[in-house]
């Protein structure tokens, strides 16, 4: 019964947060209310505070949550040593989920360009030590000869700019190509392109 009562709740909050991500997108902070959540999650507004007390901490947990799938999406730093393998494992990671959680990154987005001002001091808490990690490795590559002498932040920034373009700004990618969505072919050409422009610089082979 308890392992029942568990994966209700955990499907409860995941549909919530779905629905908040979407609903948050599309609407923007400021005028998005609970019940609009509500409405979308199809969920009675008691059940959103059941599980979250106020719209603020809803917020904060689709950004945090995303956040975590990035940085699910750059274990690949942990787990291997070889930069090809480590860079092209991320970057297919990070175009797959601009593919499937556009919304996401847009919220994302809105929110760093106002500075952060709901998640503040917590994201430099958690995101500097992360992305100060990555930086070291990409550094000791530099050091060993792996990889020609590169800044990492920028690396990092240009990696986070072409993978996330794809999402946010998905409507001018679409427009560009004739109104429609990018096939699964057009998509993993984008793939090989971004991950072969990148290696490319940084002396390595596709």
């Amino acid at each position: 019964m308890a392992n029942h009562k568990i994966e209700i709740r955990r499907r409860n909050i995941e549909k919530i947060l779905q629905a908040a991500e979407q609903v948050f997108a599309e609407q923007g902070y400021g005028v998005t209310s609970m019940a609009d959540i509500a409405e979308r999650a199809q969920l009675p507004r008691s059940n959103l505070h059941y599980y979250f007390n106020t719209k603020d901490e809803l917020y904060r947990a689709v950004l945090q949550d995303l956040l975590e799938v990035w940085k699910q999406d750059a274990l690949c730093f942990e787990r291997f040593d070889d930069p090809r393998v480590v860079l092209t494992s991320y970057i297919r990671a990070k175009m797959g989920h601009s593919r499937s959680r556009p919304l996401g990154s847009k919220v994302w987005a809105e929110e760093i360009l106002h500075g952060a001002p709901l998640l503040g001091d917590s994201l430099g808490e958690s995101l500097v030590p992360w992305a100060q990690l990555k930086q070291a490795k990409i550094r000791r590559w530099v050091e060993q000869g792996l990889i020609l002498p590169v800044e990492p932040s920028a690396l990092l920034y240009m990696i986070w700019a072409s993978t996330q373009h794809y999402a946010d700004f998905g409507y001018q990618v679409a427009l560009l190509n004739d109104g429609e969505p990018l096939s699964d072919m057009a998509f993993e050409r984008s793939v090989q392109t971004v991950t072969g422009v990148i290696l490319r610089g940084i002396g390595l082979e596709p």
